[in-house]
């Protein structure tokens, strides 16, 4: 008995270091979703999704990447393009990373794009950020004229970042999350309906 006793401590000190371990990884995003937002005011996490004959106008947008390559939405015609907006300080936008890069992945050939828009960086610091949580998918830098915020106005409020919207394929805004992703099967949900009625035109 003494032994099972020693073995489960044993076992449990083990899973308290790799979780304290996972804490200390990035202690912005933790204080993030510890609720501690340090004054940082963002969305909720609403999520909007509009049905096809209440979606507006394309939205035409371009700019330079992190890489500096051109990136231009008349590239990413007849797919389903997710862009979200971010940088690196933001809590929200470290703790939802992951989950991006995840649907990314999943949807990666299979009709969905990935654009990043980063609000406040230059390219070294996006860089970087993008370096840290194995982000793939390419991002703008839009600090220097704005033009993509500008583009995308009255769907991104200014307070609101991260915000992520969901392009149908005829490039007019079908969803939207204000704030942090929670989950990524939300997202993925959303990406692969608007990948079905894509293919069902």
């Amino acid at each position: 008995m003494g032994h099972r006793r020693f073995s489960a401590a044993v076992a449990l000190a083990a899973a308290s270091v790799l979780v304290l371990a996972g804490c200390s990884s990035d202690p912005l995003a933790e204080q993030y979703r510890a609720g501690d937002n340090k004054g940082y005011i963002a969305g909720d996490g609403t999520i909007a999704e509009f049905p096809a004959d209440q979606r507006g106008e394309p939205v035409e947008f371009a700019g330079e990447s992190i890489e500096g390559e051109p990136i231009d939405s008349a590239d990413l015609a007849g797919e389903v393009v997710v862009v979200n907006f971010w940088y690196a300080g933001c809590a929200p936008c470290r703790a939802e990373a992951p989950l991006l890069q995840q649907v990314h992945e999943e949807f990666d050939g299979e009709g969905a794009a990935f654009v990043g828009v980063n609000v406040r960086d230059q390219a070294a610091t996006a860089a970087s950020f993008e370096q840290n949580y194995g982000i793939t998918y390419p991002s703008i830098i839009d600090v220097n004229d704005g033009a993509v915020q500008y583009a995308f106005a009255g769907d991104v409020p200014p307070s609101a970042v991260p915000t992520t919207l969901v392009l149908d394929a005829e490039g007019r805004v079908a969803a939207r999350i204000l704030g942090q992703l929670k989950d990524a099967s939300i997202l993925s949900t959303i990406v692969g309906d608007l990948v079905d009625e894509a293919a069902a035109a």
